[in-house]
């Protein structure tokens, strides 16, 4: 009737006019340099700590390798499941100033542990040069860039469905309390995940990690297709999404130490540092391909707001089907990862392993990646849609 309409055009001007910005807002240019400073330094502060983990761990006894990576890694995940609920109910009560000044505040507080952490002082540097040649050696090894391409095709092929959380609050009319749940709960089941292959799958091998959390990825990313048709089984899309969702997080926690501990294996020591932010690198780089190309992927068929709110969920149901094949194709390429720790070392210790074309390719795929990143970010700031994407 005419007054739910009026109650319905005050709430939609209430929710546009609590997006836009006070007058005394700080500018995009300056918002943007803040964030880009916020990043340098959190990114230094994380490999200086992997690199304190990576050079720890490789002094582990053989029969405790990895302990110390999944300790370090479920007090990481931990941290961010405490911020994660916290973070949320201070931005939905007091608003983005308070979490910004904790964000600024917190990391204060580390500076005196940090000031009194214990070092060799005055230790001899190897020079950059040295560490260079060092590295190029590392990956002209077969046992380097084998199981590192492995890990960044797989990851490359780990296309998401972009338009999925577009279909969950345009279709389903998930509300924004839900979408923040589905991140509380989410990095909940990620330290779960984390601590379950620290306590148990750390025994597995390495492929039969990678073989049954891809396989269980399959079956559900095809739950979602369920969702999409509506059939739920009696429980509500909420809850039925939410499981869903939520214990791919979990998979991905199960899949995430395998990876960290082979690249510990192969940091050449006293490049530690370098050697394992460069691993690092082609795993994040491989992630950052996969977004670009699930953009890419919208517009095979239409999945804008408009036409899934019309009721067309054809070309949503067709792309979920399209990635879900994409991600489990990883599985193909799993013999390239080397079963378990003590074949990586057979395969290092190989001295016919070394392939300087194959050290080549990996850091050329690597650089070509970080390039493209920029690139794609630039463009989707210059020109938003660029892709085909609503």
């Amino acid at each position: 009737d005419g007054g739910n309409q009026n109650n319905n055009e005050d709430a939609m001007n209430e929710n546009i006019f609590s997006y836009q910005p006070s007058d005394n807002a700080p500018s995009i240019q300056f918002l943007s340099l803040t964030l880009l400073v916020f990043g340098t330094g959190f990114w230094f502060a994380d490999v200086m700590g992997d690199s304190i983990v990576a050079e720890k761990a490789k002094l582990e006894p053989e029969d405790m390798r990895g302990q110390l990576q999944s300790t370090c890694y479920a007090c990481r995940f931990f941290g961010l499941m405490v911020a994660t609920p916290i973070s949320t109910y201070l931005y939905s009560a007091y608003g983005p100033a308070i979490v910004v000044k904790l964000m600024a505040l917190m990391p204060l507080m580390m500076l005196y542990p940090i000031a009194n952490l214990f070092e060799v002082k005055n230790a001899e540097i190897k020079s950059t040069r040295e560490q260079c040649g060092e590295i190029w050696t590392t990956v002209c090894s077969r046992a380097v860039w084998q199981p590192m391409g492995f890990v960044y095709i797989y990851n490359v092929l780990q296309v998401g469905n972009a338009a999925w959380r577009e279909f969950l609050m345009s279709v389903l009319n998930f509300e924004d309390w839900m979408m923040n749940m589905f991140l509380v709960v989410a990095t909940v089941l990620l330290y779960l995940g984390v601590m379950a292959y620290k306590y148990y799958f750390i025994k597995w091998s390495w492929r039969s990690i990678y073989i049954v959390t891809t396989s269980l990825n399959a079956v559900l990313s095809m739950l979602q297709i369920l969702l999409i048709q509506g059939i739920t089984f009696g429980l509500s899309p909420f809850i039925f999404a939410l499981g869903d969702d939520i214990f791919m997080e979990f998979l991905s926690g199960v899949q995430f130490l395998p990876t960290t501990i082979m690249m510990v294996h192969l940091c050449p020591s006293g490049s530690e540092g370098a050697s394992y932010a460069m691993f690092t690198t082609v795993s994040n780089c491989a992630g950052g391909v996969a977004w670009s190309l699930s953009t890419m992927l919208l517009g095979i068929w239409d999945v804008s707001k408009d036409t899934m709110v019309n009721g067309d969920i054809s070309g949503m149901t067709k792309l979920t089907i399209l990635t879900t094949g994409i991600q489990t194709a990883g599985l193909l390429f799993v013999k390239m990862l080397p079963n378990t720790k003590e074949d990586l070392a057979k395969l290092h210790a190989d001295p016919y392993s070394g392939s300087r074309i194959g050290g080549a390719i990996f850091l050329t795929i690597t650089v070509m990646s970080v390039l493209s990143a920029v690139f794609i970010g630039l463009l989707n700031i210059i020109a938003p849609g660029w892709a085909g994407e609503s």
